[in-house]
């Protein structure tokens, strides 16, 4: 039997660092992206794709890194065989990024950054539809005509972001409808993929919920393992507060004593920990506006009206990134020619860079049509290499 001391562990890998949820700022060069990349990590996608995506809240190196990752994932380090094997390299077709049933949409800009690390020359995509929108069983989202390979070597990986995040955005709507008209807002938890936190609470945005925080740093919880840990519950608020004075400070309380102690320390933000709807509106009597609640525990859709109504201002639901299931969504293939759009026929010039032929204020919005190119950042994978 081997011991630990005979098993060879693995060497470390440099990663780069990524600060999810950081605010884009303009210091990717004069003519860069503003996508708030340090200059020694550029960003790669197209310009105009790359600002869509900071507009939205999102790091497009964040974004373009986690494409490189679900590409290279897929493709292991070879090519798609059996695309290869059966398209021709220089055929051109159009994909229709379709929904299968009715939901909300989210992460349209992303998958286009999954199939900008993949083309090897560029592609022009047609946006139908926008994030946070409502979309039907049979409703194209998203058109993209390009080289039929690169296509398909991006559908999966572009279909696993998208489906996903689009799911959660359904699954948001879902709660937030329940809720309207009460005051109440849903938030999501920290309880999301590994790597794809930043995507999932835009996913929850888009579906009209709210975040809570993005991370350990940006915002203190207390929770029971710190009160255990501090002594006391009032104990665990009053350390927090000393150590960061500035930081916004959520405390969790299981019983009516805990938030008369924590209200009485001063706390603004108190999470009702598996609270009973009865003990909930008991709670906002106590309480009488001087701090935020937030309910968590217990919570169903059959039952979350009746919490919001007890006057708390939040309902988390974890559910929302941990257990939503994807939205279908699939990808169609037709001949490009039937898009008068591959031979250029359209009058779209397709030398140099992006051009937008769609919204006259360069949004990208629904209904607009970009010509976007491949990436080419310093440190990641060549979009040619990648994608052949």
């Amino acid at each position: 039997m081997s011991t630990p001391e005979d098993t060879p562990r693995p060497e470390p890998v440099a990663v780069p660092l990524i600060h999810i949820g950081a605010p884009a700022a303009d210091t990717c060069g004069p003519d860069g992206c503003a996508c708030g990349a340090p200059e020694d990590l550029e960003c790669g996608l197209d310009p105009a794709l790359a600002a869509l995506l900071a507009d939205l809240g999102l790091d497009p190196v964040q974004v373009e890194d986690v494409a490189h990752v679900a590409v290279q994932e897929d493709l292991d380090g070879g090519v798609d065989v059996t695309t290869v094997a059966t398209v021709p390299e220089k055929a051109v077709a159009t994909g229709d990024f379709t929904a299968r049933e009715d939901g909300v949409v989210a992460g349209l800009h992303v998958a286009e950054a999954v199939l900008s690390v993949v083309c090897a020359d560029d592609f022009e995509v047609e946006r139908h539809v926008a994030d946070g929108d409502r979309v039907a069983a049979g409703q194209k989202l998203l058109s993209v005509t390009g080289r039929t390979r690169d296509l398909l070597t991006a559908e999966r990986s572009a279909l696993n972001i998208l489906c996903r995040l689009s799911g959660i955005a359904t699954a948001t709507r879902r709660w937030a409808d329940a809720l309207e008209g009460t005051g109440a807002k849903v938030r999501d938890t920290r309880k999301t993929t590994p790597g794809l936190r930043a995507l999932e609470k835009y996913a929850v945005r888009c579906g009209g919920g709210v975040n809570h925080r993005m991370s350990l740093s940006d915002a203190a919880l207390v929770k029971d393992n710190h009160v255990v840990a501090a002594g006391g519950v009032a104990e665990a608020f009053a350390a927090v507060r000393a150590q960061f004075p500035d930081l916004p400070i959520e405390v969790e309380v299981d019983t009516l004593h805990q938030l008369r102690e924590v209200l009485d320390a001063g706390a603004d933000l108190i999470l009702l920990d598996n609270f009973t709807p009865e003990e909930t509106s008991e709670a906002v009597g106590i309480v009488g506006g001087r701090a935020l609640l937030e309910s968590s525990g217990r919570l169903a859709l059959d039952n979350a009206r009746a919490y919001a109504e007890t006057g708390v201002d939040f309902l988390a639901v974890g559910a929302l990134t941990h257990s939503s299931r994807v939205l279908d969504i699939g990808l169609d293939l037709r001949a490009a020619d039937e898009t008068g759009r591959a031979d250029g026929t359209d009058g779209t010039d397709r030398a140099g860079g992006a051009v937008e032929t769609g919204a006259a204020d360069g949004t990208g919005a629904a209904g607009g049509t970009d010509r976007a190119g491949g990436t080419d950042r310093a440190g990641g994978a060549d979009k040619k290499e990648t994608g052949a």
